[in-house]
């Protein structure tokens, strides 16, 4: 099995965010990658400061980030019913870039949030605002942890099993795809 680069994004900036968390747990299941969660502490979209400045340095590292990874997982929070605005403003800034990082690109998208849906909607969002990038999704089983809150232990580890395995299926799909 040989060593995959993935590539973490998590719809929240929060250090301690149950989507970070998510992603590192999927990170360990993926098995024998070299991990690196992106930092999506980006300046919010706006075509002034790209003509004025171009595209940011992060949005440039981010796009380099994406185009090295053998395959991406985003977990995103639910806000109001949507995927996040740190996703959606990701998402728009490396649009700007071309060539395109996403296009074939293999992604899996999972989320961690408060509500009893555990965030579908927001995965819906998010899968609606990729389509036109082109990406490789790989889906099912879908994992949507509810009241997030409660899933992980003190360390950031997932405490339910019947998560864990839906993710770990995920992950073995993923990483099958890639290979």
């Amino acid at each position: 099995m040989s060593k995959h680069q993935l590539l973490g994004m998590s719809g929240s900036l929060r250090k301690d965010a149950t989507n970070r968390f998510l992603l590192r747990n999927a990170a360990r299941l993926y098995d024998n990658a070299d991990f690196i969660e992106a930092d999506l502490n980006l300046p919010l979209y706006d075509g002034d400061l790209e003509a004025a400045n171009g595209v940011p340095d992060a949005v440039v590292r981010l796009t380099g980030q994406i185009a090295a990874a053998d395959a991406v997982i985003i977990s995103t929070p639910e806000y109001n019913k949507m995927l996040s605005g740190v996703l959606k403003n990701a998402l728009d800034w490396v649009s700007r870039v071309k060539p395109q990082p996403w296009e074939g690109k293999l992604v899996a998208v999972m989320s961690a949030a408060a509500g009893r849906a555990g965030g579908e909607r927001a995965q819906a969002s998010l899968v609606a605002a990729m389509t036109p990038f082109q990406p490789r999704l790989v889906i099912g089983p879908e994992v949507a942890i509810a009241g997030s809150s409660g899933e992980f232990d003190a360390d950031g580890r997932l405490n339910n099993e019947r998560y864990e395995a839906n993710l770990k299926k995920l992950m073995d799909k993923l990483r099958k795809a890639a290979s």
